[in-house]
């Protein structure tokens, strides 16, 4: 693994750092590769129940790495979609792993680092983060991650942040959806222990499903009668499960279930 991202196993919980603090974490070619086959193998690993991705130094991850984007710019049209391509199976592999993620957030998160917190399930900020969608200030605009961060903030905000390119505090971060709380800084790691603490207690499938339900029916738009199959056909395989049937059984004969006891630390 390369020295730009430290990957710790602590228990079940994977804990990705992106380690570039002296570029605040920003991204070039060899980060997203290297990133992308650490997410592969958490994401096959079954003993991950939960993964963590954080920034070292001052920030989360400030984006692209500028200088690598001074070079992207003499390059040709088509090595430009390649290396497009590259950054858009980055962020579709962090959104679609198979685990629950959760994204410890501080200092500055721009660029394509709000599309990583974008596609986590789970996002913590400190008091005293900061987020912008800085793009069109480039000339550009965030189009490979539009996709996660506009399901996360809806289009009308995405509207405002995308053609402005300004920045915006953490306050601003929870109003609009991209993160789901935001704490004192002192407090980040103990506010994301205790999400990781609440996924050790739900059922390993489940909570790794769950992302694939919200997803499915979101997709299904207005076909009802298909929505219903599906959900009716997910619930019965859960029911019918080892672990449906064990959450069950221990909630009946007021225990804890067996999966309980292997909870991320």
């Amino acid at each position: 693994m390369s020295d730009a991202l430290l990957v710790r196993h602590d228990k079940a919980v994977a804990t990705l750092h992106l380690n570039r603090p002296e570029l605040h974490n920003a991204f070039d070619a060899g980060l997203i590769a290297t990133l992308t086959a650490a997410l592969e193998a958490v994401g096959a690993d079954p003993a991950v129940r939960a993964v963590v991705l954080a920034g070292s130094g001052p920030s989360f991850s400030a984006g692209a790495d500028l200088q690598w984007m001074r070079a992207m710019a003499g390059a040709s049209q088509e090595e430009n979609r390649q290396d497009a391509l590259a950054l858009a199976r980055l962020m579709r592999t962090l959104d679609e792993l198979p685990k629950p993620t959760i994204a410890r957030v501080h200092g500055a998160s721009f660029g394509g680092g709000v599309g990583l917190v974008a596609c986590c399930d789970i996002a913590i900020a400190a008091e005293g983060a900061r987020f912008g969608l800085t793009e069109s200030r480039l000339g550009l605009l965030p189009a490979v991650i539009s996709p996660y961060v506009i399901a996360a903030i809806g289009p009308r905000q995405a509207r405002r942040w995308f053609a402005t390119g300004e920045h915006f505090d953490a306050a601003t971060a929870l109003r609009i959806g991209l993160v789901h709380q935001v704490v004192a800084a002192d407090a980040l790691d103990a506010a994301v222990q205790a999400q990781l603490d609440l996924i050790g207690r739900a059922g390993p499938v489940a909570a790794a499903s769950a992302k694939v339900l919200v997803r499915e029916v979101h997709a299904a738009g207005g076909d009802r009668d298909a929505l219903d199959r599906a959900n009716a056909g997910l619930i019965a395989a859960l029911r019918a499960s080892d672990e449906g049937r064990e959450g069950l059984s221990a909630f009946l004969d007021k225990r804890p279930p067996r999966w309980a006891a292997g909870e991320p630390r």
